[in-house]
């Protein structure tokens, strides 16, 4: 069960660690064919590539979750949504993102000054010179990094994979404004379906481009929103621990079966439906005990959820330098799985080092010394394994 000196919920950091694991591979993927490995001796090729090159579903999840964790936190941090300290709220947003990213960004950088090919800003038909790394920059620590590249196209390998994050912290600006300022509670539910409705119109709209149906704000609005949603449901639903177990299988099977469908062709409507099952998951495993040994079969991909952030940001910084090292067409088939095992070895330790050293350190010495809640209503204890802004969620 449960103890007091571990009360994170494994079962959000599993699926946190799916999502990462499968974006990670989608990268890996594209930049060395892993369809073509080894693997295919045991699978079909048609399936390795239904499993590699779906992982953006992997980010339509991390949308539900982050959605559900922060609201969360919020109910429980101010009481009454409508009470939210906008401005701590803000805060505490900036003080886990930003140490990190910033740090991200100057790797990135600094590799592309140096003339490292996966870091600078070029694509095959434009060569935008080092002077872009301000636009860019610019771009991601201010939120408009997806916008960006609607306008320009993919323009520099490491950077683009931010434009997540971009989706985000768009939605988190305007979230708390939104609790605050919209009193009735009939108007916040308009407001959300028609962002539900509006999300899946956009995607069968621009369902040819994917720099608009996957990377739009508005395409990504509905998880969001769901997840949001979800946490609300999941605070006041009162289920027994078998029927929060069958609803989650239910759940997670419905999320593979989504998954392994793939995007293509279902662009519009196949991001509803995953979201939707991420949020009877996570209604279901909410308060839902872990035994130990449960505990620790699913401690490997736990970890990875419970540093998403961190690998989300320096994986593609890992990858483009082993893509240095080791040019597609230099890379064989033997090298493949090695590779890749190197790859998230790598990755795994460079997001452990700079949680560990680096972006929990800070982030803790900025709300010291800053996010001390002097108005409002009185802050209230978070466990501190629901906590999302000390390690479960990007913010």
């Amino acid at each position: 069960m449960t103890t007091g000196a571990s009360r994170r919920n494994p079962y959000v950091d599993v699926l946190r660690g799916l999502c990462i694991l499968v974006v990670m591979l989608l990268h890996y993927a594209l930049a060395y064919r892993l369809h073509d490995s080894p693997l295919n001796r045991w699978v079909s090729v048609d399936t390795l590539k239904t499993i590699f090159f779906n992982g953006n579903y992997g980010v339509s999840v991390f949308f539900v979750i982050s959605g559900f964790l922060i609201t969360l936190n919020t109910m429980r941090r101010y009481g009454d949504p409508r009470d939210t300290d906008i401005g701590h709220f803000y805060k505490l947003r900036l003080f886990r993102l930003y140490p990190s990213v910033v740090l991200a960004l100057a790797i990135i950088t600094s590799l592309g000054l140096a003339g490292w090919t996966r870091f600078v800003n070029a694509n095959p038909h434009t060569d935008f010179g080092d002077g872009f790394f301000v636009l860019g920059n610019l771009s991601v620590l201010t939120f408009w990094h997806n916008l960006l590249m609607q306008r320009v196209g993919y323009f520099n390998y490491a950077m683009n994979v931010y434009w997540s994050l971009s989706v985000e912290e768009v939605f988190y600006l305007v979230y708390p404004l939104l609790l605050v300022f919209v009193r009735r509670r009939g108007m916040l539910i308009a407001l959300a379906l028609a962002g539900v409705v509006a999300a899946p119109v956009y995607r069968a709209i621009h369902r040819d481009d994917e720099l608009f149906f996957m990377y739009g704000n508005l395409a990504c609005l509905d998880m969001l929103i769901y997840g949001c949603a979800a946490a609300v449901v999941a605070e006041r639903a009162r289920l027994s621990p078998k029927v929060r177990q069958g609803i989650a299988l239910l759940g997670l099977i419905a999320m593979g079966w989504v998954y392994m469908r793939g995007i293509g062709g279902h662009e519009a409507w196949g991001a509803t439906q995953i979201g939707l099952a991420a949020a009877v998951f996570l209604v279901a495993v909410h308060h839902l005990p872990a035994r130990r040994w449960a505990r620790r079969a699913m401690a490997p991909l736990a970890w990875l959820g419970s540093h998403s952030y961190e690998l989300y940001l320096f994986h593609i910084i890992v990858l483009g330098a082993i893509q240095q090292a080791l040019p597609k067409a230099a890379m064989t088939t033997t090298l493949k799985l090695p590779v890749l095992i190197l790859f998230l070895a790598l990755s795994a330790l460079a997001a452990w080092a700079v949680a560990r050293f680096y972006g929990d350190p800070l982030n803790r010495l900025l709300r010291r010394r800053y996010a001390r809640r002097t108005r409002g209503t009185a802050q209230r204890a978070v466990p501190a394994g629901e906590d999302v802004l000390a390690r479960q969620d990007p913010g």
